[in-house]
């Protein structure tokens, strides 16, 4: 497949556009030529050197990641950047990004994956972040304890360790999600009333806010939160008739 109908099926199916103007992340083809072939894909949580080494090897035409190589600009190609751009126009390896886009997408996205893990229905957008959302909020069918959603984050695939804020009620019923850096959408989980609120890591302050909330807060690991989305996308890459596979390099944060 070319790359530019590949790029061009991805931006449409996870609506980048929409997204332009609240993301640091310059989402879609961050490196390569549009008039390349793509016979197989590699996809990661993130572009660095070892899955950029690791898609080399694996004899991929593009990577895919939800963290990519570029946050609000580039001004120089050296350091660290040049040793992550050279091996790519050198290898003749794409990278196609999409950040706030994977999360946010209501069946393809990182907080879609999470809940569907962790078996929630009744599911909304949530996370709002000007027009657009970042998250999800859902309902158990049956409660659930701190215990039970704890044990189903730490079976997550990079998994550290579940830290736990428990100040909210001893059976969850209701769950909102940010994956990855989320803390600062816990206001919007204590306005929407839910029981528990899920992301990938806090701030000093989510404690006290937390507790004065009685929401109880999981802190479940960036990397952990946000695998789902790479992985959805190599099985629609996969439909369209492109190789793919899976890069796992979890960070353990």
């Amino acid at each position: 497949m070319r790359l530019s109908t590949l790029r061009e099926r991805l931006d449409e199916r996870l609506s980048t556009a929409d997204y332009a103007d609240v993301d640091a992340s310059p989402n879609g083809l961050q490196v390569g030529p549009d008039e390349a072939e793509v016979d197989r894909v590699a996809v990661a949580v993130d572009a660095a050197e070892a899955t950029i080494e690791a898609a080399t090897e694996a004899d991929a035409d593009l990577l895919l990641t939800h963290h990519g190589l570029v946050w609000g600009g580039l001004d120089r190609v050296t350091g660290r950047d040049y040793r992550r751009i050279a091996p790519l126009a050198r290898e003749d390896l794409a990278l196609y990004v999409s950040h706030l886009p994977l999360d946010g997408h209501p069946e393809l996205g990182n907080a879609a994956g999470l809940a569907d893990h962790l078996g929630l229905g009744a599911r909304e957008a949530f996370g709002e972040l000007g027009p657009v959302h970042i998250g999800q909020r859902g309902r158990f069918e049956d409660s659930r304890t701190v215990d039970d959603v704890r044990d189903a984050l730490d079976d997550l695939e990079g998994s550290a360790g579940t830290q736990v804020l428990d100040f909210g009620p001893e059976r969850i019923e209701s769950v909102a999600i940010v994956t990855g850096s989320g803390a600062d959408w816990l206001d919007e989980a204590r306005e929407a009333g839910v029981d528990a609120f899920v992301t990938g890591e806090g701030k000093q302050q989510v404690y006290h806010e937390a507790r004065e909330a009685g929401v109880t807060v999981f802190l479940a690991g960036h990397y952990a939160t946000e695998t789902f989305g790479v992985r959805s996308l190599a099985g629609l890459c996969s439909e369209w008739g492109v190789e793919t596979t899976y890069l796992s390099h979890p960070t353990g944060l």
